[in-house]
């Protein structure tokens, strides 16, 4: 079975020959700034396997950029999408109440951690909409209108969204952006101020979020402050609790409503459901949670979680959409999240993290190029630097590294706000096995990049 398959490439060189005339196409028909480097057109994928039209099969430790957490094409998930096909496509959920919508709300409000007893939940299509829409929320709620997030945040690609993020590589000649959007220093302690003990960098994070308020909005005109639980494109940098802590107190305080962005780090991807509900475990729980990418297996989907009062605050027609809630893709999403709690997938999340920060810290005794590793239970941030002293990133060898994996069939990507970051995100159904050979053909890129420089072997 495909899901079983090891990496193999059968081709010469890769592209492979059906593959490349695909790629051609592509680079046609397709805009550019859609960019793809990877060697590859999909005929088929199963658990963490790709296999292409040329018969290579690739081991994915993208999984979709946190997309297929339960892997490709799951049975049970194909077939709860055939059977609600059967009945209807679509509802719009402003015209016709259907009961996939009503039912993963219950169970998303059952399952987030956010501040408060009784919850409520609205669905949308993407991240990006996902994070609006709580921003329209909160400004609605406290009556307020500005939001502050932070440096490497990435929260989408709509004007808003555009806004918040962080890197404008994103965001190029789209402006001008919206006002009341500020930005604060989000805790990298890695690349903290050189010379400051690491037990002074929550207090100097902190300070930094004061001086925000300070030069740019006063507390009392914020409505939301908006984190990643940990930070994806900003190179997979968790938050700190202490730090977390020290956030919830600010918004306590001040009257402002504390935003967690689980786009990426939830359902399962982290060891938990929801990574916030390590903050919980902590005394700490967000007004508001959004999520999407791996809630629906792979079908557009994205939800929205907070507290009855601060949903019912909400003015109508503000929040809703054509396809928000679509019913294969609430079909989708409740069988998926039967699975991961069946299956135990934030258990093997956590398996699987311990198996792969124990290969990285192995590597950091060997190679001096890997600058650091952190993450939380099955989302890893692997850091490369030119100097460890130094710390300068090393976005060129990333690059080499990613490319050299590839034509020995391991797809890796990379993050981070200088682009050296490689991140860890391979489906959690992927097998002991499995990883071990990804992780092996990982190290062997590294052994062969730093020991000369090349350059893509693609043909």
């Amino acid at each position: 079975m495909l899901k079983d398959a090891m990496p193999e490439i059968i081709t010469n060189c890769l592209p492979g020959p059906k593959s490349a005339q695909v790629i051609k196409r592509r680079n046609e028909a397709v805009p550019s700034a859609i960019r793809c480097g990877y060697p590859v057109v999909i005929k088929q994928g199963a658990g963490a396997v790709i296999e292409d039209l040329d018969g290579n099969r690739f081991l994915d430790f993208i999984g979709g950029v946190g997309v297929l957490n339960i892997g490709f094409s799951h049975p049970e998930v194909v077939e709860a999408v055939k059977a609600q096909a059967d009945k209807y496509f679509h509802g719009m959920f402003n015209v016709v109440t259907h009961e996939g919508y009503v039912k993963l709300a219950e169970t998303i409000n059952a399952l987030a951690p956010v501040k408060g007893d009784k919850k409520r939940t609205f669905f949308a299509n993407s991240g990006a909409e996902a994070d609006e829409n709580a921003v329209k929320i909160a400004k609605a709620f406290t009556k307020r209108p500005n939001i502050i997030v932070f440096s490497g945040a990435f929260h989408g690609r709509t004007l808003l969204t555009m806004s918040m993020t962080a890197k404008k590589a994103y965001a190029k000649g789209m402006g001008p952006f919206p006002d009341g959007v500020y930005r604060a220093e989000f805790p990298y302690t890695y690349r903290r101020p050189e010379g400051m003990p690491e037990e002074k960098a929550i207090g100097y994070y902190i300070e930094k979020l004061y001086e925000t308020f300070n030069d740019c909005s006063d507390p009392e005109h914020v409505a939301a402050i908006v984190v990643e639980p940990l930070q994806g494109e900003g190179g997979f940098i968790p938050a700190p609790l202490e730090w977390v802590k020290a956030v919830r107190k600010i918004c306590d305080a001040h009257g402002i409503l504390l935003i967690a962005d689980e786009v990426q780090c939830g359902f399962c991807r982290t060891g938990r459901m929801f990574a916030t509900e390590y903050w919980q475990d902590a005394g700490v729980q967000p007004d508001i949670i959004t999520m999407a990418k791996s809630i629906a297996g792979g079908v557009p989907l994205s939800g929205i979680t907070a507290r009855d009062e601060i949903m019912q605050s909400v003015p109508g027609g503000v929040i809703g959409g054509t396809y928000c809630g679509n019913p294969l893709a609430c079909a989708a999403a409740l069988k998926v999240i039967e699975i991961m709690q069946r299956d135990k997938l934030a258990e093997r999340s956590v398996e699987i993290g311990k198996k792969v920060m124990a290969r990285y810290r192995d590597w950091m005794e060997k190679y001096a190029i890997i600058g650091d590793a952190r993450g939380m239970g099955g989302m890893i941030g692997i850091e490369f630097v030119k100097d460890r002293t130094t710390k300068e990133p090393d976005a060129q060898l990333v690059g080499q590294l990613i490319a050299e994996a590839a034509q020995h069939g391991l797809l890796l990507e990379n993050a981070g706000i200088h682009g050296n970051v490689i991140r860890f995100l391979a489906p959690l159904v992927i097998s002991d096995r499995q990883l071990d050979a990804g992780l092996d053909i990982f190290e062997s890129a590294i052994k062969k990049c730093t020991g000369s420089k090349i350059t893509s072997q693609a043909c």
